[in-house]
């Protein structure tokens, strides 16, 4: 059975294709660190390339306090670490653990001023359930930093699988008020997910698969699973978002979110977010409609070519016919995402089953190579960065199409730094974007920050990590570190 969407196109505003539908999970649960460690390398001459400093096991995010300059990371299992370079050479030392915070997953960190917050998972009944917890601590120079509980949510089902995304990507509104969270869906593509029979008929809910808004001065919420009580208090700024592994604004103070599919053949989009506009996760992801909110669809690999063989939704059955999959709620209208026009990372899977690349067929895509994990996005807000990446944005892919099943048909490309030209298209009320490979061979690349024009990368590795340093053209970055 084959269905229609809008695509948008740079020669027409918009055009119908049929239907033809990606995904990669929570990069540092499923990504493997190569047993030998690679030196990125860079694809342009006025770009260079250092190791910066060795982190241990499982760090995830890196961020820079705003006022002293000092680097920290965290761990996925609940580290805070603070980088002390006053010995000449930066040195990890560990500052928090989850027994302080008590996130056991942590995977959103950020600072506001002197204000780290932290955001991630709690385990509750018995590793069946799950809540999201948000804490503030304020960084002291000396003594053990204070916290203060922003939110918890109410209990909700995590699932048996790889698809429980959870709390994780951060932002801070440019005036401070606010911090933007992300929370990932906790299904593949809206399936129910009900954990060996812990939560009956569970698919995603009022907690799961949106981006919150939540004021900074917060203290001891609770975050219920009902959407209008949710959208009463504000604190849904934008929903049907599958899992924004990394969020930021821009330099106009536009926010950005990068976004992992699902394990059918979807782009993975980048999405300009705002507020109370709706993405169209679960009924569609990178442009293509989900097959499985129709009562009638019959998931065969044999006649559906963007179903991968080697899929975990496809091995475990979460691909199925689905009469009970939830309808579009009435009168909710999607935002597209972001169209790639090349002429990098826009390969995509055409109506006939057949990979295709937009730069021989003029089709742009939403947005990135199927599969490929965008994350570490970043911009050049203060204008630091000279010629075309002035102003404009970096993101990073965390899968190598060479080393993964599903996103090899389309690429052997990827674990690469990506350069984002961003052009407003009035006619579609959207952006077009430029994407252009700048550094490529990273490890298992996660987060990034940008400091003056030195963009620094962590990877995550299961023993221990790294954390390198990328000289951009532009001016001389205001401290410099060695």
């Amino acid at each position: 059975m084959i269905r229609s969407l809008i695509r948008y196109s740079l020669a027409i505003p918009a055009i119908l294709i049929p239907l033809v539908s990606s995904a990669q999970d929570t990069p540092v649960r499923t990504a493997r660190r190569p047993a030998v460690e690679t030196t990125p390398v860079a694809l342009r001459q006025d770009i260079k390339v250092e190791k910066y400093m060795t982190v241990g096991a499982k760090a995830v995010r890196l961020l820079v306090h705003p006022l002293t300059g000092d680097f920290f990371y965290t761990t996925f299992d609940g580290g805070v670490f603070k980088v002390n370079t006053s010995g000449g050479n930066p040195v990890p030392e560990q500052v928090l653990s989850a027994a302080d915070h008590g996130i056991g997953r942590l995977q959103g960190a950020i600072f506001s001023g002197n204000n780290l917050f932290l955001c991630g998972n709690v385990s509750v009944n018995n590793g069946k359930g799950n809540k999201g917890r948000m804490v503030r601590y304020n960084i002291k120079p000396s003594g053990k930093p204070e916290m203060t509980v922003v939110f918890n949510t109410v209990e909700y089902g995590t699932n048996a699988t790889t698809f429980d995304h959870g709390w994780n990507a951060l932002e801070v509104s440019p005036d401070g008020k606010y911090i933007y969270a992300n929370t990932g869906a906790r299904t593949d593509h809206g399936e129910v997910q009900d954990n060996r029979g812990a939560y009956p008929n569970a698919r995603d809910n009022a907690l799961t698969a949106k981006i919150f808004r939540i004021p900074a001065d917060a203290k001891d919420l609770e975050l219920p699973d009902d959407l209008a009580k949710l959208k009463a208090e504000g604190f849904i700024y934008a929903e049907g978002i599958r899992n924004a592994y990394d969020i930021a604004f821009d330099a106009s103070d536009k926010l950005f979110a990068v976004v992992n599919s699902s394990d059918y053949d979807h782009n993975e989009d980048m999405f300009w977010v705002r507020e109370g506009h709706h993405y169209g996760f679960p009924w569609v992801m990178g442009g293509i409609e989900n097959p499985q909110q129709y009562p009638d669809w019959k998931p065969n690999p044999d006649t559906d070519p963007f179903i991968p063989r080697s899929a975990h939704a496809w091995a475990v059955k979460y691909f199925r016919t689905d009469p009970e999959f939830p309808k579009i709620p009435e009168g909710v209208k999607f935002t597209a995402g972001i169209q790639n026009v090349g002429p990098d990372a826009n390969e995509y899977r055409g109506h006939t089953g057949k990979v295709l690349d937009g730069d021989n067929t003029g089709v742009t895509t939403s947005t990135f190579t199927p599969h490929s994990s965008p994350l570490g996005l970043v911009f050049d807000r203060k204008g630091a960065l000279s010629g075309e990446f002035k102003g404009s944005g970096f993101v990073l892919r965390n899968s190598l199409g060479a080393r993964s099943s599903m996103m090899k048909p389309f690429t052997d490309q990827g674990r690469d730094l990506l350069h984002l030209q961003m052009t407003y298209n009035p006619m579609a009320d959207n952006y077009l974007v430029k994407t252009t490979r700048v550094v490529d061979t990273f490890n298992n690349p996660t987060d990034a920050v940008l400091v003056g024009n030195e963009l620094y990368i962590i990877e995550y590795g299961n023993v221990q990590g790294s954390i390198w340093k990328l000289t951009l053209p532009g001016k001389a970055a205001s401290k410099k570190r060695r």
